[in-house]
C-alpha cells in the first residue's frame, strides 16, 4: 500500500493507493483504496499524523505503518508552511520505515508518483518547490 500526501493548500489530501496497479491518470484514481480531505487551517502540524493513522486504521489491509511500501508527496508549488510540514512528515516516515519516497508536482501528481515508484525510483529526501521566494518579514528589533 502506498501513502500519498498533498499539503500545499488549506484543503489537505491524503490517500492510500494500491501498489499493484499500473500508473496513468485514470488508473491512479482507481488505485485509491481510501482517501481523506479536510481543511487543516493552522492545525496541520498538530493533526497530520493522527489523520494518517485514522486513514490507515479504516483500511482493512493495513494494520500498522509497516505495511506501507512507498510514499508519494506533492512537493509544490504551494503554501510555504503546508509544504514544509507535509514533506517533512513524508520524509520522516519514509526514513523510519525504510521505504521509497518520491516527490511530484502538477495536476497528475498521483499518477506521476505511481509511475516513479513502479520504476523503482527513490528520491530518498524530497525537497519542496515553493513557486516563489519566501516572504520573510524583516525584524523591527535592532
Amino acid at each position: 500500500m502506498i501513502l500519498a500526501l498533498k499539503t500545499a493548500n488549506p484543503i489537505v489530501e491524503i490517500y492510500l493507493l494500491n501498489d499493484n496497479n499500473p500508473a496513468g491518470s485514470e488508473l491512479a484514481k482507481k488505485s485509491v483504496k481510501n482517501a481523506k480531505k479536510w481543511e487543516a487551517g493552522r492545525t496541520l502540524a498538530k493533526n497530520l499524523l493522527g489523520e494518517i493513522e485514522q486513514l490507515l486504521a479504516r483500511t482493512e489491509l493495513i494494520k500498522n505503518w509497516e505495511n506501507l511500501t512507498g510514499i508519494i508527496v506533492f512537493r509544490g508549488p504551494g503554501s510555504f508552511t503546508g509544504l514544509r510540514i507535509g514533506i517533512t512528515t513524508a520524509n520522516t516516515l519514509a526514513y523510519a520505515q525504510q521505504i521509497p519516497i518520491v516527490g511530484t508536482t502538477g495536476d497528475n501528481w498521483l499518477a506521476n508518483g505511481l509511475a516513479s515508484l513502479a520504476k523503482k525510483q527513490n528520491d530518498k529526501i524530497v525537497l519542496p518547490e515553493y513557486g516563489a521566494l519566501p516572504n520573510i518579514t524583516i525584524s523591527k528589533l535592532r
